[in-house]
C-alpha cells in the first residue's frame, strides 16, 4: 500500500486498535436523533465523537493530536460551516476488527456506509459459510467496505477471496481494512460479476435493497421497491455458478399485501438451485414507508437466501 493517504488511514486504524477504539454505528435515523442530543449539551470531542457520531471539533479538542494529523495527512478533514474540523471518514468495530467508511451523513451518491446491515450480513454469513467449506474462490459482490469478504476469509481458509464493487471509494476503503484485519484479497472494480474472470465456486451479496430517489450506490436497490439488483444479481450467480456452486444472499425485501414478491422471483430465478430462505428481521427502515412509493407496502424484511447449484 504505497499511496501517502492510503497508508495514513491504515495507520489511524492501528492507532485506533492500539488505543482500544470502540464504536458500533447505527441506524441513520438513530444517529441523527443522538447527534441532536449532542448538539444540546456539547461537551469536549473525544474520539468516538470525532471518528463514530462524526461531529465537528477544534483541533485542540483532540485527546491524541497524532490521530487528527494522520486524519489530515489522508486528506480526510474539510471545514466545517462553524469553523471547526470534521472528519470525512468513521470507523467503526466489528469484534476485534476496525472498519474505514464514510461519514455521516452519508449523502454522496459514492458514499460507503456499514452500519446495523454490516452486522447482520457477518452474522449471517458466520451461519452459513462453515456448512459450505471448504471452497476454493469466493466472490464479495458489491462488497463496500468489504465486511463480507473479510469476515468470509476467516471462514473459509485457503480460500482465493475477491472483492467486486463499482464504487472507486468502495474498493479503496475495502483495501484498507482488508490489509489492516489481516486479508489477501483481490479488487475488481465492475459491474456485478460482468468483470471478475475465472472459475467461482461460491458467491457472497448485501446488495442495497430500498428504492433511493438519489441513486446512492449503496442504498439504491432499484426497481421492486429495492428488490432488482438483489434479482439480477441472483441471475448473474446462477449463470456463472457450476454444479456445486453457493451464492449467499443478504437482503430487504418489501412485503406487499402479505405478500414476498421477491422471494418469488428468487426462487424462480434459481430454479437450478437447492434453496433455503428465512427473514432475519420482520421490520426494518420502517421510516420508509412514509414515501408514496412505499405506500403499498406492509412492511421490509431483511431476508437470508442460500443456494447451492444442482
Amino acid at each position: 500500500m504505497s499511496d501517502p493517504q492510503d497508508q495514513a488511514l491504515r495507520t489511524l486504524l492501528q492507532a485506533l486498535h492500539q488505543l482500544n477504539y470502540q464504536f458500533v454505528t447505527p441506524t441513520p435515523a438513530t444517529h441523527s436523533r443522538v447527534l441532536a442530543r449532542l448538539s444540546a449539551a456539547p461537551g469536549g470531542a473525544d474520539l468516538r465523537a470525532i471518528l463514530g457520531w462524526s461531529q465537528p471539533f477544534h483541533w485542540a479538542d483532540d485527546p491524541y493530536g497524532h490521530i487528527v494529523k494522520l486524519l489530515q495527512t489522508a486528506g480526510a478533514l474539510e471545514r466545517a460551516e462553524s469553523g471547526e474540523m470534521r472528519s470525512l471518514v468513521r470507523v467503526s468495530t466489528l469484534e476485534e476488527q476496525l472498519y474505514l467508511h464514510s461519514a455521516f451523513p452519508t449523502a454522496q451518491s459514492d458514499a460507503v456506509f456499514f452500519g446495523p446491515d454490516s452486522y447482520r450480513y457477518a452474522a449471517f454469513l458466520r451461519a452459513e459459510l462453515p456448512q459450505l467449506h471448504p471452497r476454493q474462490r469466493l466472490v464479495d459482490v458489491g462488497a463496500g467496505s468489504g465486511v463480507g469478504g473479510i469476515v468470509a476469509a476467516s471462514l473459509l481458509p485457503g480460500a482465493r477471496i475477491t472483492l467486486a464493487d463499482i464504487n472507486d471509494k468502495a474498493l479503496r476503503f475495502a483495501r484498507i481494512n482488508s490489509a489492516f484485519n489481516g486479508v489477501m484479497a483481490e479488487f475488481v472494480r465492475t459491474d456485478g460479476l460482468n468483470d471478475v474472470k475465472g472459475a467461482i465456486d461460491c458467491i457472497i451479496a448485501n446488495p442495497p435493497y430500498i428504492a433511493d430517489p438519489a441513486h446512492r450506490a449503496y442504498r439504491d436497490g432499484g426497481g421492486m421497491h429495492g428488490g432488482e439488483l438483489s434479482l439480477r444479481w441472483a441471475r448473474e450467480a446462477a449463470q456463472r455458478l457450476d454444479r456445486g456452486g453457493a451464492f449467499l444472499l443478504y437482503t430487504g425485501s418489501a412485503i406487499v399485501d402479505g405478500e414476498d414478491l421477491l422471494k418469488t422471483a428468487l426462487l424462480k430465478a434459481l430454479e437450478q438451485f437447492d434453496v433455503t430462505y428465512r427473514e432475519i428481521d420482520p421490520d426494518v427502515f420502517g421510516e420508509e414507508l412514509e414515501r408514496d412509493d412505499y405506500a403499498d407496502v406492509d412492511r421490509i424484511a431483511v431476508v437470508g437466501l442460500v443456494a447451492v447449484k444442482r
